[in-house]
């Protein structure tokens, strides 16, 4: 099937850092029971917080998978959405932070790593290291490259070059899904049951790629998959409607029946947040 024409969107409201955290969560899954996983880890009472701390709960445990094989025991994660970027300045930000984490908890720096998630190429900020910091970019395996050099091993991970099969998770989380992928994607978090547990990701996922699931649900073969998807997500937009006679209503609808309605995504996204049910 064709690649469907991207929507150019406002998708400033969508949760991409919660979805950004499960997603990361499905793709070390396998280290669950070694790993403790911290969102939005707050240095101090001022306002300076880390996306993701992945914390190696057994020392001695190894890590074989792709994204995470560099992780030593305190592994800070920088991610940035579709519409966003890993700048020099964000660089620099997040490995400042890093040098804080380290003073406030007395870990080595030895004991730290930093990784930087972002969709697009970061041709500047590669371009930067190896130039003006004079560190070596090694491309380790598709999509992800490791930086060496410095006294913390550094990694940039390019989300839109990681393997399908291999990071399945991080690799759909954007905005330029065509119908085929979205499908694929919905079939994949219907078969391991995923959908709970990433249900932040399913929302952000969905909304982002309004138009694949428009076409998806006109497929028969996808559309009961995509709705029991959404339904174990917990993805249902709940209002209250008065009635001249009878008083109060409630009525609720899937996000794939107000996407077919016509109804955009920043409507959608408005629902959520102001049309919760009152208890």
């Amino acid at each position: 099937m064709e690649r469907q024409e991207r929507q150019h969107i406002d998708d400033s409201h969508i949760a991409w850092h919660p979805a950004f955290y499960r997603a990361i969560q499905a793709e070390l899954e396998a280290y669950a029971s070694a790993l403790r996983f911290e969102f939005e880890y707050q240095l101090t009472a001022e306002p300076l917080q880390m996306d993701v701390l992945i914390i190696k709960k057994e020392k001695d445990i190894v890590i074989e998978k792709n994204i995470a094989s560099i992780f030593k025991r305190d592994n800070i994660v920088e991610y940035k959405s579709p519409a966003d970027y890993v700048s020099v300045d964000d660089f620099y930000k997040i490995y400042g932070y890093a040098c804080i984490y380290a003073a406030l908890n007395k870990t080595p720096v030895t004991e730290l790593t930093l990784t930087f998630v972002e969709t697009r190429h970061p041709r500047e900020l590669l371009k930067h290291l190896k130039e003006i910091r004079g560190y070596i970019v090694e491309e380790k395996w598709g999509g992800i490259y490791w930086v060496t050099g410095d006294i913390m091993p550094i990694q940039i991970i390019e989300s839109k070059k990681l393997s399908e099969h291999e990071n399945i998770w991080l690799k759909n989380l954007s905005n330029e899904l065509d119908t085929t992928g979205l499908a694929r994607l919905t079939e994949e978090i219907y078969k391991q049951g995923k959908a709970a547990l990433l249900g932040a990701y399913v929302k952000a996922v969905y909304l982002a790629n309004p138009k694949p699931v428009q076409e998806a649900v006109k497929m028969s073969d996808v559309a009961l998959t995509l709705d029991k998807v959404l339904e174990d997500a917990g993805l249902v937009a709940k209002w209250e409607a008065r009635g001249e006679a009878r008083g109060e209503a409630r009525g609720e609808a899937r996000i794939v029946e107000l996407l077919k309605s016509g109804k955009s995504p920043e409507e959608i996204i408005r629902m959520y947040g102001a049309g919760q049910n009152k208890t």
